[in-house]
């Protein structure tokens, strides 16, 4: 069972000269489930090395098992201090594939032609894809074969309106995750802000925000099962 995962490579939130990357939990958690039920798991950015982590997903409120695991663990921190180039690497290659959220992803692996792509191979052949919080973002230009987008009539959630407004970056993300869903015809649905939530359409698994994270890892292996 061969597992990919994939993180942003960017760092900068919109124009606020703040600093934004992937979301720790969302990383964390997913990598151990995935491990501890013996996957092989590559880790992948578009510009490879070390992936920038969102440093508030590093405050001490952010934290949880999963992260405090990964904190004590040097081989899983060097897993992910040397990810691999995303060009390169191929749908046949792996059983399935992941995105962790963190604002970094609606900024360059939303608009990457090598991911979009990626995931597209995945989808045409029939290969689980995860995606949490904001990752389902990177799902925005992505297309079925026939050329309609590939969330049109799935069932699909993702980081809600409600929650950018509550962190207030409405107006700083490129793009909102819900509205784009629903853009594309996707079937939103969601559970009240920051409660676990995943929702299965076929293949593909998304979740609405980092305490979702484990619960479409869980539903991924389903799949692979």
């Amino acid at each position: 069972m061969k597992i990919l995962m994939v993180l942003t490579s960017h760092d900068q939130l919109g124009s606020t000269g703040l600093k934004t990357g992937f979301w720790l939990e969302e990383f964390a958690a997913p990598y151990y489930v995935f491990k501890d039920a013996g996957a092989a798991i590559t880790v992948a950015s578009p510009l490879g090395g070390q992936p920038p982590l969102d440093p508030k997903s590093d405050d001490p409120s952010a934290q949880t098992a999963a992260t405090e695991r990964f904190r004590a663990d040097l081989a899983a921190q060097a897993v992910l201090a040397n990810s691999s180039k995303l060009a390169g690497l191929t749908a046949t290659d792996f059983d399935a594939v992941f995105y962790p959220g963190g604002h970094g992803p609606l900024w360059d692996l939303a608009e990457d032609k090598v991911s979009i792509a990626l995931i597209e191979a995945f989808a045409r052949a029939n290969k689980p894809v995860g995606a949490v919080c904001h990752a389902p973002g990177v799902l925005r230009h992505t297309q079925n074969a026939d050329g309609s987008p590939l969330v049109q009539g799935r069932r699909v959630t993702g980081f809600t309106n409600s929650e950018e407004a509550a962190v207030q970056l409405t107006d700083i993300v490129p793009f909102l995750v819900e509205d784009m869903l629903k853009a594309h015809g996707g079937d939103y649905s969601k559970a009240a802000d920051w409660q676990p939530y995943a929702v299965l359409d076929g293949k593909l698994v998304t979740g609405q925000n980092p305490a979702s994270s484990e619960l479409v890892a869980h539903e991924l292996l389903k799949l692979l099962a």
